[in-house]
């Protein structure tokens, strides 16, 4: 799987090239990990109706054996919530921002994260030149990045910048 240096102390922001699954079948992956490590998780996505349907998606990966405890942002409990599901920038103290549908963070947010996941439909072509926009842009800015497709079949690092 693709993530590897877990708690090293920098911020590595990890492209996730979506060609085969869905963003929930890859969350369902590095969502447990992150818990794992203690940290918060921010998922923050552009479109209501497809975080509703990556709220439901969450609920159903793994059943019983791997429950994924989150919540969509807007319930009383938005502070407590381990994996917070939201279009804006949640309670603090996420360590991990996952960025679906196009959603983008502020460079600063970047700098306070352990991780960054960008998500995106490499099968749209919009969501693909995104990507590579938020790409130059955060390295541009210095930070550590690395960009994983699903292409072949399983998971493979495909580039990789060193923070600068």
């Amino acid at each position: 799987m693709p993530i590897r240096a877990w708690g090293c102390g920098l911020v590595v922001v990890m492209f996730f090239h979506l060609t085969r699954s869905a963003a929930a079948d890859t969350l369902a992956v590095n969502l447990p990990r992150a818990l794992a490590q203690g940290w918060r998780v921010l998922v923050r996505g552009t479109d209501p109706a497809g975080l509703d349907r990556l709220d439901a998606d969450l609920w159903l990966k793994g059943g019983e054996a791997s429950f994924i405890p989150h919540g969509r942002e807007g319930g009383p409990h938005d502070a407590d919530q381990p994996v917070l599901i939201s279009r804006g920038t949640g309670p603090s103290g996420a360590k991990v921002l996952a960025l679906v549908d196009g959603a983008g963070a502020e460079d600063a947010e970047i700098a306070a994260m352990e991780r960054v996941w960008v998500l995106f439909d490499g099968n749209d072509q919009d969501r693909l030149q995104a990507a590579r926009t938020q790409w130059k842009a955060m390295t541009a800015a210095g930070h550590a990045a690395q960009y994983w497709s699903e292409e072949s079949g399983r998971w493979e690092k495909k580039a990789e910048n060193p923070a600068q």
